[in-house]
């Protein structure tokens, strides 16, 4: 059962607890045909009493198309910016982002599947394929031509890897779209924002970086925060990967001296930054773990790109 649409929009102060109770009871009455639950209400609406706010409603892409509209662009949500709690605050950000730039833009909601590139990089070419072409087939059905995802792994497999497959589309990462909507105006930040002077050194994530070559448009919008810009001492095409682009964010460590996230992470703080920025949820997850291990999770922050441009909008003029 797909939860991916019903609650990473809404920013909420859920009771943790009560929330999951609520959400095991929901599934286990689901899975046994059983109504001590309202089970013929959707998630989200069985959940609405723990719910004391809501910030935002993000269309589907099946919303519009009933409505007879087409977005201007497709925000693909991925596996992680869908299910990881720390993931779904930068999914968040950029539809805010979004919003405050006014652009047309939709999710697939229940539809959108995983890219399939986990199965691939796994070796399970056969689940990859399945997976892409079920993908296409949405994508192609709603008539899609312009995509944008918040994930490096997500960005690489639709551009790269699903036109042997028949699915041709423009995908953009957040990133370089939001270097364009900034350099169009369209995005407003405030003048002497909260990281204007700040030390930040900027992560690059290996889809986005060396398999992409995707290097200024990050460092552009970071630049556009007046924030200094510090590197890593290994940075672009010679960066280190922080670990999850070799899938360790899902696996036991191979035997070593030290776990590469760690390493990364040391060369992060060495800079004496106290924001890290990256473009990627896994780098996200993996930097931040590093900074635990070092105790500098008080004083060292890791942000997303869209998240620091969220932090930094200027604010609506009517």
């Amino acid at each position: 059962m797909h939860l991916r649409p019903l609650h990473v929009f809404s920013k909420t102060d859920w009771p943790v607890e009560a929330y999951n109770q609520k959400c095991c009871r929901f599934l286990c009455d689901h899975a046994a045909g059983h109504h001590s639950s309202p089970s013929h209400l959707p998630l989200v609406t069985y959940l609405q009493p723990l719910k004391k706010t809501i910030t935002m409603a993000v269309k589907t892409i099946a919303q519009m198309a009933a409505e007879g509209q087409a977005p201007e662009i497709l925000f693909w949500v991925g596996c992680a910016g869908s299910f990881d709690q720390r993931a779904q605050k930068i999914t968040r950000a950029f539809a805010q982002i979004l919003e405050h730039a006014e652009i047309s833009f939709a999710v697939l909601g229940n539809e959108e599947a995983c890219t399939g590139d986990p199965a691939r990089r796994a070796g399970n070419e056969f689940l990859f394929q399945m997976m892409a072409y079920q993908n296409i087939q949405v994508l192609d059905g709603y008539g899609i031509k312009k995509i944008v995802t918040t994930c490096p792994h997500c960005f690489n497999t639709l551009k790269n890897e699903y036109p042997e497959l028949g699915g041709h589309y423009e995908v953009m990462h957040h990133t370089t779209l939001l270097q364009q909507l900034i350099n169009e105006g369209k995005v407003r930040l405030q003048e002497g924002g909260s990281f204007k002077g700040k030390r930040i050194t900027y992560h690059d994530s290996c889809y986005l970086g060396r398999t992409n070559n995707i290097y200024e448009a990050p460092r552009k919008v970071l630049e556009a925060l007046d924030a200094e810009l510090v590197e890593m001492k290994r940075c672009r095409s010679n960066g280190l990967c922080c670990g999850a682009g070799g899938a360790q964010m899902f696996k036991e460590e191979e035997k070593g001296s030290t776990r590469v996230n760690w390493e990364r992470t040391k060369e992060a703080l060495d800079t004496q930054a106290p924001i890290i920025a990256s473009a990627c949820p896994f780098c996200n997850t993996m930097l931040t773990d590093g900074t635990k291990v070092n105790e500098k999770e008080n004083e060292v922050r890791v942000m997303d790109v869209a998240e620091l441009v969220a932090a930094s909008l200027a604010k609506q003029v009517d």
